[in-house]
């Protein structure tokens, strides 16, 4: 269940810094002039802040699992057809379905670590925190070594295969919650609450 976890928060940060990294790169070879390249990325980001900002109701309705799902889902089809039918408006769209469906995917995996039984408090919480940043480590070299020997469209598949493994591993997450215990998408620092886990 941890890997799992660590999987899930790992994909949300594949996703998010394939927006930093390369989204203005890829809209400018589409032919965007810089300032629209720039799109890319804010698309992301502004859907992600978005996404945080409704994240606590959405989850106390429908649950974390179906949220995931949902998300991974978003982030898949809608990077997914952007990709297989690349224009401008496409692609900032599509980065704008990756950023709304990965928003709430590290908060979740960072408070369910925290909750594993069997482990100390703080400890599942430590580790995922930690091992999902192989997730910015790893995705610039692993898509540019892909753009290299292919192309930076192919590269980027590696948004769409995220969404892919958070849909079959959400699973391990909870469904929908009852009574107070509840998952805080946003306000305050990166920690888990025993009570109400507020990670941002």
């Amino acid at each position: 269940m941890l890997a799992a976890l660590v999987i899930i928060a790992m994909a949300g940060s594949l996703v998010e810094d394939a927006g930093n990294s390369w989204a203005t790169l890829y809209l400018t070879s589409l032919g965007a002039p810089s300032a629209v390249a720039a799109f890319g990325f804010i698309a992301l980001v502004g859907a992600q802040f978005v996404g945080r900002l409704l994240g606590d109701r959405v989850v106390d309705r429908f649950g974390q699992r179906a949220v995931a799902r949902a998300g991974g889902l978003v982030v898949a089809a809608g990077m997914g057809v952007a990709l297989a039918f690349p224009t401008v408006p496409g692609i900032i769209a599509g980065f704008a379905a990756a950023g709304l469906g990965v928003s709430t995917l590290v908060p979740a995996a960072m408070y369910e670590a925290d909750e594993l039984p069997g482990l100390r408090h703080g400890t599942g919480l430590t580790v995922v925190s930690w091992l999902m940043r192989l997730g910015f480590l790893l995705s610039p070299p692993v898509v540019g070594a892909i753009a290299d020997a292919t192309s930076l469209r192919v590269g980027l598949l590696i948004v769409p295969l995220a969404g892919i493994a958070v849909i079959l591993l959400a699973s391990v997450l909870h469904p929908r919650r009852t009574g107070s215990t509840s998952m805080r998408i946003s306000g305050g620092s990166e920690h888990a609450d025993p009570t109400a886990s507020r990670i941002h």
